[in-house]
Order: C-alpha cells, then structure tokens, then sequence
C-alpha cells in the first residue's frame, strides 16, 4: 500500500480550454482514489504535467519543465512523474526512450487508469504507459475538481476527439474520433456548477457544433432522438437563465443558422462567437483541408452580422502555410479588412509531425518570411481590435466580475456578453457581481469605465 503520508500531488496545465478541464478531471480521479492535491510543488511526491502538442514552442517549453521536475527528483527519489495529455499521445516513445524523464504516461482517453498506473509503476518498478484512444470515454459522470477556478467561470466538456483532419492539426491523431457527451450529464454540471455560485458556462469542444447526441432525451416533458448543438444550447439556456454560457471553439464548416438564431433568442447567451479562419485564400484553405472556401466563411460572417448584429468575432490565423505565396497572404489580409474581427489568435504556421502536412506537403515559406507576414497580421488586427472597442465608448456595458485588475488592486476587470475585457473602479463590488459600466475610454485591448453606482 502507499504510504498516506505521500500521497500529495502536484499538476501543471498546458495548452487549450480542454487541457485545463482535463487536468480537473484528472484531480478528481486522483482526489478519488486517496490522493491529496497540493499547489506546492516541493511537497507533492506526484508530479502531473499535462501537455500540449499543437506547437512546437509549447512543447519545447514542456520539455524545459520536465527537466525542472528531474532537478527536484534528484533530491528526493520518491517523486513519480506522470506525464499527460497530447504530448503524451505522441511523443511517448521519445520521452521514455530518448529522454527518460518521466515514469508514467497517460493520454487524454486514459485518465481513469493513472491509479492503476501508479501502482503498477510503484510495485513494478518500471515505467508504465496507456495511452490508447476510445471512441466512447467522454468522462460524463465525473464531476470535475476546479482547483484553479476563479469560482466565476466553470469549464464543461461536452464533445471530444475531431474528425475534420485538417492537415495542420495533431488532434485527431491525439485526441481520437469525435464523440459527443451525454446531454442529461452536461446539463446536470451546468445545474452543479450554477448550484455551487459560479455565473458563467463555457462549453467547449475540439469542434461544438458538431456536437450530436442520436439517443432518445426527455426534457421538459418532450422526447428528442436527435440533439444538435443548438438544441443542447437551448436547453442549457432554458433550464437555467440567470446562468451565463459561452462556446468554443467552433469550425465554419459545422455552424448552422439554428445555433446563430438560437443565441439571438436567448439574452443569457453570450453575443461572441469564435470562428477560427486560419487562412484568406481559397488554395491555402484547401492545401489545410479546410471544408469551406473563403466565400463560404465570408457569407458566414454575413448571417452572423444579420442575425446578431451586436456579435462579436474572433478568429484564429496561421500565417506562412505551406505554398503560401504573396497573394495568399494578401487574401488572408483583405478578408481581415472585410469581417474586422474583435480580436484573433495569430501564429506563425510550424509543422508537426505525423500529421497530413509534415507527411506530404513541404514546408517552403522561408522562417523570416513567416515572421514577416505574422507581423502584417497581428499589427492589422491591433487596428481593427482598436476600431471595434471604439464602438462601446460612452454604452453602458453588462460586467461579469471575475478578478482584480493585474495592474492595480484598486480595479476590478471583467467581460462583457462580447468577451471584451472591461476594467473599471473596484468601489465595494466583488467577484462575480453583475454589474452596469459605462465605458468613458479604451485600448485596443481593453475598454476602461466606471459603475453605475
């Protein structure tokens, strides 16, 4: 048996919205099965670090910690270290064989198994690994431990896995097939979360709106065989109105009109809708094996601005894909002019192995050159980021408070129903109150006002 007096564990998150509501998933397992969840990482004799493989930064970043987690191993040989998540997925045989950094490796379809794993690694002394995929976990009936939760906003998992096989992306290959999570489930964590104070939902995914549950689901006295995306979003947004909900992330491929009219109905929906475009060019979108064409997305953004004309958007863009060429980056730049997007994620485009791209397309766009165009994005964005706060100057904005202002504890921040960051005087508000600002001045990335009272 292990001794309970080290049975404390530590664990470190990496990457996007799912890692993070992965990570309270695997603090519940562990908390679960007797283990006791520290934030000091000198006292934990289990170090957790789930990971990130969308860039090649990310992980040379992790691999960086995980060399930090062998100089404190080497000061007490008791520590287990337990790698998680995408990395894990696919750098399983370079991190065990070439490095030799971790004892224990579980992917993001196996998390249930880290006890077992523990044990076997523990009585075996040997290192010990699953990291198999399913077409059917969706970790549905484990009620997530939100360790790092502000107690404001509350991740939930509703799907997993993504089947579009863009040729960019190592998802598929780290996360599996996509499977949607039982709605009853998802709607009792809303009702969980709402239950214990927090104001706001994010329901996120590899890819929402292709979330799609064909069981039979009674609610409110009405059977469905078929949920969608916008019946789930509904359903939420009717059983508990006072509770505010967000999504992401979405592909313009998979969004309908039902979600786009579905979040105009509902006043508790948030008016921001985060459509990533990763390219303007129609060459490019197909060489990504992007479903849709730049006319498409464009056409998108017409029924979005039509339906929800107070929607803000967001996007993400990869800049310097391979055979991008100077009219390609041209078109990503003239579609940023036509949506003027409230504000985007940018990168510079790296490869990644075993994906479609690193197999069978070459990675021609010199690195200065990649730098170069990123540039030109980012710096439009900024202008069009600026243009859109200019339009809350002197509104009065609905707040959802969620922390103290990183530059001032005489401020709090918070968002609005377009997720812009609002800072505004801290007076006797506090965390999770709702509140009227009025916006009197703005950055490009911030809108700056004062209460209502």
């Amino acid at each position: 048996m292990l001794n309970k007096n080290k049975m404390y564990f530590y664990i470190e998150t990496y990457g996007c919205q799912m890692n993070v509501a992965d990570s309270e998933i695997v603090a519940s397992i562990m908390v679960d099965n007797g283990y006791v969840l520290t934030k000091c990482i000198n006292k934990a004799k289990f170090l957790l670090i789930n990971t990130c493989s969308i860039r090649d930064k990310a992980e040379q970043h992790i691999i960086s910690r995980l060399l930090y987690f062998n100089s404190i191993r080497n000061h007490d040989s008791n520590i287990i270290i337990i790698f998680l998540g995408c990395m894990a997925k696919r750098l399983k045989n370079k991190i065990l064989e070439d490095k030799k950094l971790v004892d224990i490796i579980a992917g993001p379809d196996s998390y249930r198994d880290i006890p077992r794993l523990i044990q076997s690694f523990i009585y075996n002394k040997k290192y010990t690994i699953n990291v198999l995929l399913s077409r059917e976990e969706t970790y549905a009936d484990i009620t997530p431990l939100r360790y790092n939760a502000n107690g404001v906003n509350a991740f939930i998992t509703i799907m997993r896995g993504c089947d579009n096989m863009c040729t960019f992306c190592v998802v598929p290959f780290t996360r599996g097939r996509e499977r949607s999570r039982d709605p009853q489930s998802i709607i009792n964590e809303c009702y969980d979360v709402h239950n214990k104070g927090y104001k706001e939902v994010i329901l996120i995914g590899q890819n929402v709106d292709s979330y799609y549950w064909n069981h039979e689901f009674n609610i409110f006295n009405k059977y469905y065989s078929n949920v969608t995306f916008a019946n789930l979003l509904s359903f939420i947004a009717l059983s508990l109105p006072d509770l505010r909900i967000r999504f992401s992330t979405s592909n313009p491929h998979d969004m309908t009109e039902d979600v786009l009219f579905v979040i105009k109905q509902y006043d508790n929906i948030c008016k921001h809708i985060h459509l990533p475009v990763q390219s303007g060019s129609n060459k490019i979108l197909k060489k990504m094996n992007r479903k849709y064409t730049r006319e498409g997305y464009i056409n998108l953004i017409d029924k979005i601005r039509d339906i929800i004309p107070d929607c803000s958007i967001s996007h993400d863009i990869i800049a310097g894909f391979c055979g991008e060429n100077n009219r390609d980056h041209l078109d990503t730049l003239s579609l940023m002019d036509y949506v003027k997007y409230n504000f985007g994620f940018m990168f510079s485009y790296s490869s990644r192995p075993n994906t479609l791209a690193f197999r069978s397309l070459k990675d021609d766009v010199p690195e200065q050159l990649k730098k170069q165009r990123l540039m030109e994005i980012i710096k439009i964005q900024q202008e069009h980021s600026y243009f859109r706060m200019s339009q809350y100057l002197n509104s009065w904005q609905e707040v959802l408070v969620e922390g103290v202002s990183k530059k001032s504890n005489l401020f709090l921040y918070g968002r609005n129903s377009q997720n812009s960051v609002v800072v505004f005087p801290r007076k006797n508000y506090s965390i999770g109150d709702i509140l009227q600002v009025k916006i009197n001045s703005f950055t490009s990335a911030t809108l700056i006002g004062s209460s209502s009272s």
